[in-house]
């Protein structure tokens, strides 16, 4: 166990990368945002693709990617009229994937639990 007393302070460098961290936490707290992610997991993907794929307006599609690149998030490239988005790291694809692996034993857990509960009344 460790006690209080024993916890090393923490840095300026170790605050600035957390507020960091929350910045892009909060980039991607966002259901098309997620979306997008999942589209370029597997490479290189044209905003028109983005937009069949998801199935909104081009304007909200180009307005996640703005938000999403100025974070550094993604990356694009244009050729000729086309523009191609790509993850700046395909570690943010893992993230993701922790995240939603995460969430699915949450929900399972809830299951279980509720399914208990329903057992333990119809047994009252």
């Amino acid at each position: 166990m460790i006690l209080s007393n024993e916890i090393p302070p923490q840095s300026e460098a170790d605050l600035k990368v957390y507020e960091l961290q929350a910045d892009i936490c909060q980039t991607l707290a966002n259901p098309k945002r997620l979306q997008i992610v999942g589209l370029l997991k597997h490479g290189e993907v044209s905003v028109g693709e983005m937009v069949k794929a998801m199935g909104i307006p081009k304007a909200n599609v180009s307005q996640h990617l703005s938000i999403m690149r100025q974070k550094g998030i993604i990356i694009s490239r244009r050729e000729g009229t086309t523009v191609y988005y790509t993850l700046a790291s395909p570690k943010i694809t893992e993230a993701c994937s922790i995240m939603r692996d995460v969430l699915l034993s949450l929900l399972a857990g809830r299951e279980t639990l509720s399914r208990n509960i329903r057992a333990a009344r119809e047994k009252a």
